[in-house]
C-alpha cells in the first residue's frame, strides 16, 4: 500500500467514524425528546390519577363526617325529647313544684321586678289568677 491509499483510508475513516458518532448524537437526542414526551404524558397521567385519588377520598371523608354530625344530632335530640318527656311527666300535677320554681327564679332575678301578689291574711294567694278565671268561666 502506498502512502497515498494509507491516507485516503484514513481520512474515509475519520470521515466515517465522524457521521458516525453524529448520527448517533442525533439519534441519542431525538429518542431522548420520544422518550421525555412520553415520560411527561405518563408523569401527567399518574398525578391527574393521584388528584383524582385524593379528591375521592376528600370527598368521602366529607360525606362520613356529614353522617356522624347526622348521627350526634339525631341522638341529640332523642336525648332532648326523652329530657323533655321525663320533666313533663314529673310537673304533672306537682303544682306546688312550679309555683316554687316561680318564687325562686323571681328571687334569682338581677334587675329586681316588683310583682304584687294579691294575698289573703298576709299569706300570699298564689291561685288567684287561676281562680278568678274559673270564676269568672263559671258565671258566663
Amino acid at each position: 500500500m502506498s502512502k497515498e491509499n494509507y491516507n485516503i483510508k484514513n481520512i474515509v475513516t475519520v470521515i466515517v467514524t465522524f457521521f458516525s458518532v453524529i448520527l448517533l448524537i442525533l439519534m441519542l437526542f431525538l429518542g431522548g425528546r420520544y422518550i421525555f414526551a412520553h415520560y411527561e404524558v405518563t408523569i401527567a397521567n399518574l398525578n391527574g390519577e393521584a388528584e383524582l385519588a385524593k379528591a375521592t377520598q376528600t370527598k368521602l371523608i366529607i360525606i362520613q363526617q356529614a353522617k356522624a354530625e347526622k348521627e350526634a344530632e339525631v341522638l341529640k335530640a332523642e336525648g332532648t325529647a326523652q329530657a323533655n318527656k321525663i320533666i313533663g311527666e314529673s310537673l304533672k300535677n306537682n303544682e306546688a313544684y312550679l309555683q316554687w320554681m316561680w318564687i325562686n327564679r323571681l328571687d334569682n332575678q338581677t334587675n329586681k321586678t316588683f310583682v304584687y301578689v294579691p294575698t289573703s291574711g298576709l299569706i300570699p294567694n298564689l291561685e288567684s289568677g287561676r281562680i278568678g278565671l274559673a270564676d269568672k268561666v263559671a258565671n258566663q
